[in-house]
This record gives structure tokens, C-alpha cells and sequence, in this order.
């Protein structure tokens, strides 16, 4: 069996986090962003809202395997903002996502070590508190069903969906009723297999096409690091 193709997550939402070092505030922002155009607008927002900021450093990462990738230390020591923010995106293994952390200058400098730890905390915790998107690769199947039928075989889906990575498409009512699930490639003939059961082989799904799905999970990314 052929291994399925992994993609970088991204997030569902935008989040802001602030944290205080040494009387330095740090708000860090992240935002889904899904082309480098979509990241600088984040960018140019973040910005007009905290115009009166010495900081605003940035991190991106684009594209569906992350392969565009830009940072901005914004008038901090070269190396100590933008990287190591960015660092921390790929170490989630994210994409279509943007990171801005806003610095408002506490008095104390912090050093070249600091500063790096400083913006890279900002933008774990803040990515903490974020709810990821798991894309795959997803098998699209559609059923035909009487609609006398639909609302059983409806539920059977919903209770099958979460169990194998399946994602639930939308309902279209007709003389019949049309369900919708993109499914793994893996998955498709046991699904098919537990319809035609469920229905004595009255029921038969049209197989799709496949394509790259966005899965939201129900939480924070799973492995935190501070650094």
C-alpha cells in the first residue's frame, strides 16, 4: 500500500498572546495566511494598530508543502527576531500561517540571547493556544439514498467520520438525497463495504476524485517548545 503524502498543518484561527520580559512587552499574533500577498495585509494591519511600537517582527510560511518562507527582524540585532520566530513555525511543521510579535521596549536590554528566546517564546505560547488544520489527501465519495433512508445512513457517517480521518461533505436534497464524505484512499473500500451492508447492497457510492482537505482538530498543537 502506497504511504499517503503528509502535508504541513496551519491554523484555524487567528490568536494574540502577550507575554512580559524584563518590563518588555512582547504580543505576538498569529494568523492563518494562505499566500504571501494574504500575509503582508496581516502584516500592514498588525502594524497600523501598533504604530507607536519600536518592534514589529515577522515570520511566514506559504505554500501547501511550506516552501516560501520569509522573516523581518524590523530594526532588532540582525538574527534575533524574525529567524528564530520562523524557526518555530517549521518546527510545527505549519504553512499558510503568519507571526507578528510587537515589542513596546520595557527599559532593560535584553542581549542577543535574550532577544532570540524572548521572540521565540512569544510565538510558542502564542501557537499554543491556536487550534490546528490537518490537511490530507482525501477520497471523495457521494451516496444516492431515499429519503427515507438518509437520516440512518446520515448518522452512520457522522459516527464513521471522525473514527478514520473521514471528513463529512454537504447534503444535497433531491428526489433523492445526495451525502457527501471525502474519505482516506486506504478507507474507501471499507466504507463501501459498511454501506452496502448497512443497506443490502441497495446503496452504491460514486467514487471521486481525490483532493487535499483541510481537517480542523479539536485542540492546541501537541508538542509545545519554549525555547
Amino acid at each position: 500500500m502506497t504511504t499517503p503524502r503528509s502535508y504541513p498543518s496551519t491554523i484555524a484561527d487567528a490568536v494574540t498572546h502577550e507575554i512580559v520580559i524584563k518590563k518588555s512587552r512582547f504580543i505576538a499574533h498569529v494568523a492563518p495566511a494562505t499566500s504571501p500577498d494574504a500575509a503582508d495585509d496581516v502584516v500592514a494591519r498588525v502594524k497600523k494598530q501598533y504604530w507607536d511600537a519600536r518592534h514589529n517582527c515577522t515570520a511566514m510560511v506559504t505554500g501547501l508543502l511550506g516552501d516560501q518562507a520569509r522573516s523581518s527582524d524590523d530594526g532588532e540585532p540582525s538574527g534575533t527576531a524574525g529567524v528564530p520566530m520562523l524557526e518555530v513555525l517549521r518546527r510545527r511543521e505549519l504553512t499558510d500561517v503568519v507571526a507578528v510579535v510587537t515589542r513596546y521596549f520595557g527599559g532593560v536590554k535584553l542581549g542577543a540571547g535574550g532577544l532570540i528566546r524572548a521572540y521565540s517564546s512569544a510565538t510558542s505560547e502564542v501557537l499554543d493556544r491556536a487550534v490546528l488544520v490537518r490537511r490530507a489527501t482525501l477520497t471523495q465519495l457521494t451516496f444516492d439514498v431515499a429519503h427515507a433512508d438518509a437520516g440512518r445512513i446520515d448518522n452512520m457517517l457522522r459516527d464513521w467520520a471522525p473514527q478514520h480521518g473521514a471528513r463529512l461533505g454537504e447534503a444535497t436534497y433531491g428526489s433523492e438525497v445526495t451525502l457527501e464524505i471525502h474519505v482516506p484512499p486506504e478507507a474507501v473500500d471499507q466504507l463501501c463495504a459498511e454501506i452496502a451492508g448497512a443497506s443490502a447492497g441497495a446503496i452504491v457510492p460514486t467514487i471521486g476524485a481525490e483532493q487535499i482537505v483541510d481537517i480542523p482538530r479539536s485542540g492546541p498543537p501537541a508538542s509545545p517548545d519554549h525555547s
